[in-house]
């Protein structure tokens, strides 16, 4: 089993935590928090009149309408909530693979572990999910930060080994969620990209703000390889004994088309695409992220 302590990265935690990772749209939580609310209540910021009925708080009649009008009138404000964020972790064969000693999987729990403690850490909720063609471990939400014990081992434990049916999983997840909410992608992304576009639009109709962590191995990235190589398909995929400059021209195009469409897809819905090269340390990646985030949204 690998060592769940190695998950958390301290040094992306400390810079994140000055940052924090705040809902960019209306969200949907269960309790008071930080974000924006579509349901109104009775905080700070005034959001509108609504006529008294009997059994409202009248504490909260504006007298002033009163005096005006001589009808009662109830205050309204914004009420302010926490987020739910489902943090959906790619689990498929594919992401065994790594041209050094950490794995995209390894990178990818990583991303999963640090995300899912600052989200708890700042009070608002998690859940995980890891899946391939199905999802196949899942940690029930949470605002409990004593819970990323439970997240880290759920992480810690999983090996991957089956193909993936991303699409299939978002467009279940799309369904599932009650609430508005964020959607945390972390994956490789190995899939029809069509398909997987169509999972995510599907997301982002359901009204959940969608963030994809485009997980890559450096190696898949510049394709370096020399000599005369057997490349093992992952995933049901076959061997194949060839010349790597022979296919580098046509590899890398391919590569760049398909990050191309990806990154078109996302931002035509609206989708933070952000892509991560696993030879990258965890804490740049996050902390160039939120502080992106934070001048474009906050």
């Amino acid at each position: 089993m690998a060592s769940e302590s190695k998950f958390l990265d301290p040094v992306a935690i400390q810079r994140a935590e000055v940052l924090g990772l705040q809902a960019r749209q209306i969200v949907e939580g269960y309790m008071a928090g930080e974000h924006k609310s579509p349901y109104r209540g009775f905080a700070i910021e005034f959001a509108q009149h609504r006529e008294y009925v009997p059994g409202d708080d009248t504490r909260h009649l504006d007298w002033k309408v009163l005096g005006r009008s001589d009808r009662y009138y109830i205050k309204q404000y914004e009420q302010e909530t926490n987020y739910v964020a489902h943090l959906i972790l790619d689990g498929s064969e594919s992401m065994k693979y790594g041209s050094g000693s950490m794995t995209k999987f390894d990178y990818a729990r990583t991303i999963a572990a640090t995300l899912a403690y600052l989200i708890l850490q700042q009070r608002d909720a998690a859940s995980l999910a890891i899946f391939d063609d199905k999802v196949r471990s899942y940690y029930q939400r949470t605002d409990n930060l004593s819970a990323i014990h439970n997240i880290i081992s759920l992480l810690a434990n999983f090996e991957p080994e089956q193909s993936t049916s991303i699409s299939t999983v978002l467009h279940d997840l799309a369904r599932q969620i009650k609430r508005k909410g964020i959607v945390i992608l972390i994956s490789d992304l190995f899939d029809d990209v069509d398909n997987v576009l169509k999972g995510i639009q599907h997301l982002r109709f359901s009204g959940s703000e969608v963030i994809i962590f485009h997980v890559l191995d450096p190696f898949e990235l510049t394709f370096p390889f020399k000599g005369t190589v057997e490349f093992r398909g992952l995933e049901g995929g076959p061997k194949l004994m060839t010349r790597p400059a022979d296919l580098r021209k046509s590899y890398l195009k391919e590569l760049n088309d398909f990050i191309t469409k990806l990154r078109t897809g996302c931002e035509r819905n609206g989708c933070n695409y952000v892509q991560v090269n696993t030879a990258t340390p965890w804490a740049e990646v996050l902390s160039s992220y939120l502080a992106t985030r934070q001048h474009r949204y906050g």
